[in-house]
C-alpha cells in the first residue's frame, strides 16, 4: 500500500487504493487508519483523500543515511566483476523505474548510460523486470495501467500490459531476467532479485557485457544468481519461490 502510494502523484481516495491493489474496501480503510496513527499516511478530511506521511519519510532518509544495503552488496559486485570481466551493478525499484545504487565496473570496460543514481523504466532493464517479476500481479497493473505507461528506448521491449505480463510471467518461473539491446544498443544484461524477510523484491544484481562479447547470457546466470541468493541471505530475507 505504502508502495501504491509513492508512485501516485499526489493524494487519493481510499476507493482507488482498494481498486488499484484489488483490495477489499473495508480492509483499506483499516490499514489507512492503522499506518495514519504511526503517522504512515496522512488522511486529507476535506479531501477525502490519503497520503505518504512523515514516518515514511523518516525511513527513506534513514535508510539514504545507513546505506546499509549498499555495505552488503558491494563485495559481492566487485567480486561478480572479477571473476566475470562484466559490469555489475545494484538496482532498486523505485515507482515504475529501475533506481541504480551500486556500479562496479572493469578497467576498460565501455562506456554505460546505467550508473549510480541513474533511473531508467523498469520494464526495459532486466534488473526492473527481475524485480516486477516478483511483484503481486496487482501491483503491475497499478504501475503500468495501459499502454501510455510503457516507454520506448531502442523499439525493442514489451509495449503492453499483456506483453509485460507474458514477459514477466516466463521470468518469474526461470528465477532470472534478461534484456538484449532494449536500453542501449549492443549490449545485454542478466539480472536477478534479492527479496527480503517476506520474499518482496528489495534489490536486483545484473551483469552487463557488449552483445558482441562471446559469452551466452547463461554463462553470466548462475553467478548473478548466486550474488542475488547471497544479498538475500545477508538481508536476513526469504527465497521467493518460482
Amino acid at each position: 500500500m505504502l508502495r501504491f502510494l509513492a508512485t501516485r502523484p499526489g493524494p487519493v481516495s481510499a476507493a482507488a487504493v482498494a481498486d488499484g491493489l484489488d483490495m477489499p474496501r473495508s480492509s483499506v480503510y483499516q490499514l489507512l487508519e492503522a499506518m495514519a496513527e504511526e503517522g504512515f499516511v496522512t488522511h486529507l478530511p476535506e479531501e477525502r483523500r490519503w497520503g505518504l506521511g512523515v514516518a515514511a519519510f523518516e525511513i527513506g532518509s534513514a535508510y539514504l543515511r545507513q546505506d546499509g544495503m549498499e555495505r552488503l552488496a558491494r563485495p559481492l559486485l566487485r567480486r561478480l566483476t572479477e571473476t566475470t570481466g562484466a559490469t555489475a551493478q545494484l538496482g532498486i525499484l523505485h515507482g515504475s523505474d529501475t533506481l541504480y545504487l551500486l556500479k562496479e565496473q572493469p578497467p576498460h570496460a565501455p562506456t554505460l548510460i546505467t550508473g549510480v543514481g541513474v533511473r531508467l523504466p523498469a520494464h526495459l532493464t532486466a534488473s526492473g523486470r527481475a524485480m516486477l517479476s516478483l511483484l503481486p500481479r496487482a501491483q503491475v497493473r497499478a504501475l503500468y495501467p495501459g499502454r501510455e505507461s510503457f516507454t520506448d528506448r531502442t523499439g525493442l521491449g514489451p509495449s503492453t500490459p499483456g506483453e509485460l505480463r507474458e514477459v514477466l510471467a516466463q521470468e518469474r518461473r526461470q528465477g532470472w531476467s534478461l534484456e538484449e539491446e532494449q536500453v542501449t544498443e549492443g549490449f545485454l544484461s542478466v539480472a536477478s532479485a534479492a527479496t527480503d524477510h517476506n520474499a518482496h523484491p528489495i534489490a536486483a544484481i545484473a551483469l552487463t557485457v557488449p552483445s558482441a562479447r562471446p559469452v551466452t547470457p547463461a554463462a553470466l546466470t548462475a553467478r548473478v544468481r548466486d550474488a542475488a541468493s547471497e544479498l538475500t541471505r545477508r538481508l536476513a530475507g526469504r527465497a521467493a519461490s518460482s
